[in-house]
């Protein structure tokens, strides 16, 4: 290969192969970032919680927040790497994610723990929701293999969601 060649080799636009239609990799990909930066932003929500819990509970509150926020966290980089092996791109910086993100952040100076649990507990359901349209969305293109990561990563935001609602009950009494 020529020095030329190799040259434009490198700096042509990114086309990883795919078997995958141009616009199933477009739709998913987009798919893809934008629950990404949802799942950045819910990340830094709960590791905001985490270090900011205080009250009767906050041990075991704020230890099970750094492991939501760990789970959470795990999920970015097979999120992010799907949207590429497809074809797609994905997150380029933080201005990019908060753009696309759809869950609100809270910059509170003070939440108590129960809003703060409650709080998580509704965007870890949204997040679930947000993944099944992404899941209906590879169901539509054939792309199995995101559709199996999306399932393990719901069940995943189910489990948050349970835990955070049994934490926030009080008496036995449904919210």
């Amino acid at each position: 290969m020529s020095k030329k060649d190799a040259k434009a080799h490198r700096d042509a636009p990114l086309q990883t192969p795919s078997n995958l239609p141009s616009n199933a990799t477009k739709d998913i990909s987009a798919a893809l970032t934008t629950l990404l930066a949802d799942t950045f932003a819910l990340y830094l929500k709960t590791k905001n919680f985490h270090w900011h819990m205080s009250g009767p509970h906050f041990r075991d509150y704020h230890l099970m927040l750094d492991e939501q926020s760990d789970q959470i966290f795990a999920m970015t980089d097979d999120m992010a790497e799907r949207a590429r092996k497809i074809g797609g791109t994905t997150l380029r910086s933080l201005g990019h994610a908060a753009r696309l993100q759809r869950l609100s952040d809270n910059d509170a100076d003070y939440v108590t723990p129960m809003d703060m649990l409650s709080e998580l507990r509704e965007d870890n359901l949204q997040l679930t929701s947000f993944m099944r349209e992404t899941h209906d969305l590879c169901d539509e293109h054939g792309d199995v293999a995101t559709a199996s990561l999306l399932e393990n990563w719901i069940d995943e935001a189910e489990r948050r969601t349970w835990f955070l609602f049994e934490t926030t009950r009080t008496r036995g009494e449904a919210l």
